[in-house]
């Protein structure tokens, strides 16, 4: 057996603590008394059982069968292990449940991870004998999105469908599914050629598949390089770099490549753009344009589904969710999904033919198609009547399902910058400083004890060449005294001199802030072994306030069950005038666009709309006048209780007048710092709710404190927040 890396053992911890596996049963009643267990079990609970008797599709009512779906293996084609077996899938499995976020008894199944031909044989079987919808992802997910994408690729390459060449590398169930539906939309099979692991599946090859059988062809070729000669498609599901630069060459003029396989394509995507500048280029990457990625298709088609009762998922549906992928690619993006992946404007075009993976309009676009086209071909047995409801729905699903995270690090890994951590000699803070390495989220230079560093860089195996510095070794005493100089010259009129200004740099956060000012790094990790007011200081000596700032402040993102929500200000004011809670409000819209979120954003007090006349609520009603008055397309009311500031419901039938009615709030606006500090903590410790924070709102420069004894994750997070931060003053 060959020996466990430490990614490996870290793997293994993962699924092992605090609790085995990823996912868990949760309930949703509550049974806590003893009549909650009347009603939850025996004698209650025949009335549900009852009524189910009378009529089986009370089940999806009663239970929670709507919103259930189990995902299958026999563990015969897993990921890159083969087959390895049930058991052992499983953790895959769990994985693809937590993507799903629907819920697992069951509205539907989703088969994972099952090799061809079994593949086919066991999902016919399935639909035969079950009345709910039966999915193989790896099959239809698949052909789906690279559907979607095709038929745009041919749109922007003028081409028709019924006219053009396609190569197909893979003949396993992914391939077999993603050709069956290209022919669906119009594809000849006499203009498909489909090649296995042996060559060309030609029709007088013997021993082939019923399934292979039905795509091969009378052509007398017998190789790729044969095969790809002035094709118009390719089409990769089968191994990494099986395509050459001749070949591409040898394509029809404006090639359409989707090279899929994973994690290596059949060939790399700027080798490929390189040899064909004509060329329309899909991968199922992550860092290349046009990523052909399941997680478009199943939750949504699954979602309009369930929503419907659909008693299949048949060709009807799976095409509705084809073109409702399709023409979201060519909708105007909201600057919002610009924004989450780093771009200054998304718009349909060669780089740009299907829909990003975290768009927020997924999960309106494609379950009402799915569930429209169930219900025009006869398999829906619960129609929806009001579309415009259910969509409102859905997007209140959508804030539930937390992306805000992967969206933070895709983005940061977009464009790395070095981030110095001021206390890389404490272990917590060198393990974040090596995962964001590992994951490619920032480039790490480390301050602190040289030798200490070493050590600990051993003991977590981090061998990677990053600069280490310590500011206290005369190595770096040409550099300390630049940088006195520097700090004397900005300093020298308030008490500091050349001697006092270079002995200071030997502190690592005066340091590390002038490594930022002079341009030797790009942003500043600090914070976790001191108290914040302590490094609040020097960060305002020698970074300063950002252009139009007066003042600086925290937000913390919290995210919870309902979504991310921001809270403010976490670190810095402690007790803000009207004119700061105006300010604060204004920097925390602007970070969380930074985000991409739409800021909607309530002032909290411990009154509602001038029930107290105390100085601590009407400095909040104060401020919100003035932004009412000079920023009234901001999302923004007060004075309000934090409950009717978050039940919308009670907010609309005390305050129908109240800006905030109707809308979901995702910011709250604290009137001190004690009120905002506990209660970011209190969630953070009694919901387990991931806090991503303090984030410094006002500095010039990237600057982020962290609390004292920060985890390894929230420094992670914090890191991927400055790489952001940075990429955006970049911009300015």
């Amino acid at each position: 057996m060959s020996k466990r890396t430490r990614h490996d053992l870290e793997a293994l911890a993962y699924h092992a603590k605090p609790n085995p596996g990823k996912i868990k049963v949760v309930p949703t009643k509550k049974y806590a008394s003893q009549r909650d267990l009347s009603l939850a079990y025996s004698p209650g609970v025949a009335a549900p059982c009852l009524e189910i008797q009378k009529n089986p599709s009370e089940a999806y009512k009663y239970t929670s069968k709507g919103n259930l779906v189990a995902v299958i293996s026999n563990g015969t084609a897993v990921l890159g292990l083969g087959n390895i077996g049930p058991e052992a899938s499983k953790p895959v499995m769990e994985g693809k449940g937590l993507l799903f976020n629907i819920a697992p008894t069951f509205g539907g199944i989703n088969l994972e991870d099952i090799k061809a031909p079994e593949a086919f044989e066991i999902e016919k079987r399935l639909k035969a004998e079950l009345d709910i919808p039966v999915m193989h992802d790896d099959q239809h997910g698949t052909a789906i999105i690279s559907a979607a994408a095709l038929l745009n690729a041919l749109e922007l390459a003028e081409k028709n469908i019924e006219d053009v060449q396609i190569v197909v590398s893979g003949a396993g169930a992914a391939a077999i599914s993603c050709t069956r539906l290209y022919r669906s939309f119009g594809a000849k099979s006499e203009n498909i050629v489909m090649l296995d692991s042996k060559g060309v599946i030609r029709s007088d090859r013997e021993a082939l598949t019923k399934q292979k059988i039905e795509f091969a062809t009378k052509k007398n070729i017998n190789t790729l390089e044969e095969a790809m000669i002035n094709a118009d498609v390719f089409i990769g599901l089968s191994i990494s770099n099986l395509v050459t630069p001749e070949m591409l060459k040898s394509m029809a003029i404006n090639p359409i490549v989707f090279a899929m396989a994973n994690p290596n394509p059949e060939i790399k995507y700027d080798l490929a753009i390189k040899t064909r500048k004509d060329i329309i280029m899909a991968t199922g990457r992550s860092d290349n344009p046009n990523q052909v990625n399941n997680v478009l298709g199943f939750p949504f088609i699954f979602r309009g589904a369930l929503d419907v009762r659909a008693t299949t998922i048949n060709e009807a549906m799976k095409k509705a969710a084809v073109l409702a992928l399709a023409e979201l690619a060519k909708e105007p993006v909201p600057e919002q999904v610009n924004i989450a992946y780093g771009e200054m404007r998304l718009a349909f075009g060669k780089d740009y033919i299907i829909p990003k993976p975290f768009d927020p309009r997924l999960i309106a676009k494609i379950p009402p198609a799915v569930a429209k086209a169930a219900i025009k071909s006869g398999v829906a047995q619960s129609p929806i009547n009001d579309w415009d409801k259910y969509e409102e729905n859905l997007l209140d699903r959508m804030n539930a399902d937390n992306k805000i995270v992967r969206l933070l690090f895709d983005r940061a890994k977009s464009n790395p910058k070095r981030v110095v951590f001021a206390e890389a000699d404490q272990l917590d803070v060198l393990k974040a400083a090596q995962i964001v390495h590992e994951e490619g989220i920032a480039k790490p230079i480390l301050l602190g004890n040289k030798k200490l560093i070493e050590d600990l860089k051993l003991e977590l195996e981090f061998d990677a060449d990053v600069p280490i510095i310590d500011p206290k070794d005369d190595e770096y005493l040409d550099q300390k005294n630049k940088y006195g100089e520097v700090f004397w010259k900005q300093q020298k009129r308030k008490g500091q001199t050349l001697l006092s200004s270079n002995k200071i740099m030997r502190e690592r956060n005066y340091f590390a802030a002038m490594m930022v000012n002079e341009g030797d790094a790009d942003a500043l990790i600090t914070g976790y072994s001191r108290n914040y007011p302590s490094i609040v200081k020097p960060m305002l000596d020698l970074i300063g306030l950002a252009p139009g700032s007066t003042r600086i402040a925290t937000t913390n993102v919290m995210i919870t069950r309902r979504g991310p929500m921001f809270l403010s200000d976490t670190a810095i004011n402690i007790n803000p005038s009207a004119h700061d809670l105006i300010k604060i409000t204004q920097m925390t819209s602007g970070v969380m666009k930074l985000f991409g979120i739409t800021p909607v954003m309530a002032m909290l007090s411990y009154s509602n709309f001038g029930s107290s006349k105390d100085q601590t609520a009407t400095k909040v009603r104060e401020a919100v006048a003035y932004l009412h008055r000079r920023h009234p397309d901001l999302s923004v009311d007060g004075e309000l209780q934090t409950d009717f500031a978050l039940n919308s419901d009670m907010l609309k039938a005390n305050f129908p007048f109240s800006k905030l009615a109707n809308k979901k709030v995702n910011a709250l606006i604290f009137p001190n710092l004690e009120s905002a500090n506990i209660t970011y903590k209190l969630l953070k410790e009694l919901n387990n709710a991931e806090s991503i924070g303090p984030i410094m709102m006002g500095l010039r420069k990237p600057v982020h404190i962290i609390q004292f004894g920060a985890s390894v994750d929230e420094i992670v997070n914090m890191t991927a927040v400055a790489v952001v931060d940075a990429q955006q003053k970049e911009k300015a």
